[in-house]
C-alpha cells in the first residue's frame, strides 16, 4: 500500500511538472494581464486587435522617437497655446490632429472646435483622418491608422501617423532611425482568443522615409567606392577654398564646417559675385533653427542663381549628413568649377 501511495504521488508531481511547464510555454506567449483589457478581449468573430508589448513600451529609442514628435508638434502649435505632453492621452480625441494638419496643410477643416461625447470625437477623427489619408495616400505611405486605434490610444498607430506627417511634410526634425516595436496581436476565431507577437518598423532611414528611393553617384561611392570618396572630398575642400580664402576662410572638414550655413551663404555671394546683407542671415546661429534659416536661404540664393533646387533637406545638413552635403557642394561644383 505504501509502495502504490509513493508511486501515485511521483506520478502526481510528474505531472504537475509537466503541466507547470507547459503553462510556463503558452504564458510566454500571452501578453501580460496587465496589458491585455477587458475590451482587448471583446471581439467579433474573426476581428483582431494589436496591443504594445510592454518590453517595446520601454525601449529607449521609442522613448526617444516620442518625445521627438512631441517637441515637434509643440513647436509647430505654440502659436495655438496647445502642450502635448502624452502622445496616448492628448491626441485621441483628434483635437490636437485637427491643429496639426490644418498648420502642416494650410486648410481648414469642416470640424466642430470642441467634442466632449465619444460619437461626436470619433466624427471629428474621421474627417481629420480621411483629409490625412487623401494627403498621403497618393505619396505611397502606408496606412497603418483609423478612427478606432487613435480613438482607442493605440501608441503604435499614433506615433505611424505622426512620423509620416513629420515627414511628407519636411518638418525640422531628425527622427531617430530604425526604430521598431513589439505588437501582440489578439484575434478570436471559432470563439477562442489566439495570440501572436510581430514586429512593427516604425522608422527606418532618414533617406528611405523622406521617400528619397533613387539612388545617385553619392549612394554607389559610399556604398561600393569608399576609398574613392577621401578623392571626391579632397576635390571640394580645393574649390571651396578657392573662393572662401578671398574672405580668409579655411575649410578642413565638408560635413561639419558648411552644417551651420553660415560658409554656404558666403559661398554663394562669392561665386555670384554679390554681397550678401548680414541682415539676411545669422553670421554666428547657435539654436538650430537658425542654422536651418541659413541653409534654407543659401539654397534660395542658388535657385536665384539659376541651379535646381537641391536634393538634400536644410535640416540633413544642420544634422552633420554627409552625403547631404556632398550633394550641395557638388552641385555649386559642376555649375562654378570655372568660376575665378
Amino acid at each position: 500500500m505504501a509502495g502504490f501511495l509513493c508511486r501515485a504521488k511521483r506520478k502526481k508531481e510528474v505531472s504537475d511538472l509537466q503541466e507547470e511547464g507547459k503553462n510556463a510555454i503558452i504564458s510566454s506567449m500571452q501578453p501580460s494581464c496587465a496589458e491585455l483589457l477587458p475590451e482587448d478581449t471583446l471581439l467579433e468573430e474573426n476581428a483582431e486587435r494589436s496591443i504594445l508589448d510592454p518590453s517595446s513600451r520601454d525601449n529607449h529609442k521609442f522613448k526617444d522617437l516620442q518625445k521627438v514628435l512631441i517637441d515637434w508638434i509643440n513647436n509647430e502649435l505654440v502659436e495655438e497655446r496647445i502642450i502635448v505632453k502624452d502622445l496616448e492621452e492628448d491626441l485621441y480625441d483628434g483635437q490636437v490632429l485637427q491643429k496639426l494638419f490644418e498648420k502642416l496643410s494650410q486648410r481648414k477643416l469642416n470640424v466642430a472646435e470642441v467634442t466632449q461625447s465619444e460619437i461626436g470625437q470619433k466624427q471629428k477623427l474621421q474627417t481629420v483622418l480621411e483629409a490625412v489619408n487623401d494627403v498621403l495616400r497618393p505619396e505611397g505611405w502606408s496606412v497603418e491608422w483609423g478612427v478606432d486605434s487613435i480613438h482607442s490610444k493605440n501608441l503604435v498607430a499614433i506615433v505611424y501617423l505622426l512620423v509620416a506627417l513629420a515627414m511628407h511634410f519636411q518638418g525640422p526634425v531628425r527622427l531617430p532611425e530604425h526604430v521598431s516595436v513589439q505588437v501582440v496581436v489578439v484575434k478570436k476565431k471559432e470563439g477562442i482568443l489566439h495570440t501572436s507577437h510581430v514586429t512593427k518598423e516604425l522608422t527606418t532611414t532618414t533617406e528611405m522615409m523622406m521617400g528619397r528611393f533613387e539612388r545617385d553617384a553619392f549612394d554607389t561611392l559610399l556604398d561600393h567606392a569608399p576609398d574613392k570618396l577621401n578623392v571626391v572630398k579632397t576635390s571640394l575642400i580645393t574649390f571651396v577654398n578657392k573662393h572662401l580664402n578671398k574672405l580668409n576662410l579655411e575649410v578642413t572638414e565638408l560635413d561639419s564646417q558648411f552644417a551651420d550655413g553660415v560658409y554656404l551663404v558666403l559661398l554663394m555671394g562669392l561665386l555670384e559675385d554679390y554681397f550678401v546683407p548680414l541682415y539676411n542671415f545669422y553670421l554666428t546661429p547657435e539654436s538650430f533653427e537658425q542654422k536651418v534659416h541659413n541653409v534654407a536661404f543659401s539654397f534660395e540664393l542658388m535657385q536665384d542663381g539659376g541651379l535646381k533646387k537641391p536634393k538634400a533637406r536644410p535640416e540633413d545638413v544642420v544634422n552633420l549628413n554627409l552625403k547631404s552635403t556632398l550633394r550641395v557642394l557638388y552641385n555649386l561644383f559642376t555649375n562654378y568649377k570655372n568660376s575665378e
